[in-house]
């Protein structure tokens, strides 16, 4: 009697079955690629909640640093970099209990009043949509002072004209929507002008000292002209091109810019109650 062969059974040879799992598989890897070559934001937020629940990744935590960064470079350091006591070091980098009960460090303590006025902002910038492009031009961090407001320069997008204290027209409007946000804010406003690097000598008789200041009071004046009573400023003053955003290049155009902080600060101490 012929012996049968084996394999006959399967109707091929194991080879043929293992090349086509493998014919399987890299369908169905170019069916991902294909789907994730265009995706959808709201259905991947909805993922990445899933995936947040299905992990127990933490929700409510949030670093500081930039909050907003669109249309900008990002930074290669976090501008807090106060020193810490070694009681409240950490030996990871993630969030743990020290980090969240330090007020100051590397990582600041939750502070839900600057997230709310953040989402604030972002949200009147959104609804002016004539200055959508410009809303590039903001910049939201929050640190040790308070949460820094940054309306900065951009290479081909100006916010002021080259060398002038007083801001192009759609500057001015988008001052104006902050001011709208700023009126129903208990923050005082510290309002810094700062300058780029100058790779030309600066025009006798007025330097980056003068044009820093000169655009700091600028945005005062429109904040006030627009309803900031005077009582809701802390400080305008200008610091040249002493504080650059991006110290590894100095004369980068992001460098130009005008800092509106609200500022952290305790709450006043009632009279009766003090000493």
């Amino acid at each position: 009697m012929a012996k049968k062969k084996r394999g006959a059974a399967h109707g091929g040879h194991g080879w043929f079955v293992t090349f086509a799992d493998l014919m399987a598989l890299l369908v169905a890897f170019f069916v991902m690629l294909v789907a994730f070559s265009t995706q959808d934001s709201a259905k991947l937020q909805i993922v990445a909640g899933s995936m947040r629940d299905a992990f127990g990744v933490q929700q409510n935590v949030r670093y500081s640093g930039i909050i907003e960064v669109d249309g900008l470079p990002t930074r290669p350091k976090i501008k807090n970099v106060a020193n810490i006591t070694p009681s409240e070091s950490s030996a990871t980098p993630s969030p743990d209990e020290k980090d969240h009960s330090k007020s100051h460090g590397s990582r600041l303590k939750k502070d839900s009043g600057f997230a709310l006025a953040s989402a604030s902002l972002r949200q009147a910038l959104q609804e002016m949509p004539e200055i959508a492009e410009i809303s590039k031009n903001i910049m939201m961090e929050e640190t040790k002072d308070g949460l820094n407001i940054e309306i900065v320069d951009q290479d081909g997008r100006s916010m002021f004209p080259d060398g002038s204290k007083y801001p192009y027209e759609r500057t001015r409007r988008l001052v104006q929507t902050l001011a709208d946000r700023f009126r129903a804010m208990p923050y005082r406003l510290s309002i810094v002008g700062h300058t780029a690097a100058l790779r030309t000598p600066a025009r006798p008789g007025y330097g980056p000292w003068d044009l820093s200041a000169d655009r700091a009071n600028a945005i005062r004046q429109i904040l006030e002209e627009s309803g900031v009573p005077p009582s809701h400023l802390y400080m305008v003053a200008g610091r040249a091109d002493t504080q650059p955003l991006f110290p590894d290049d100095p004369y980068m155009a992001a460098n130009r810019r005008v800092t509106i902080t609200l500022m952290r600060e305790a709450p006043p101490v009632p009279p009766d109650l003090k000493p």
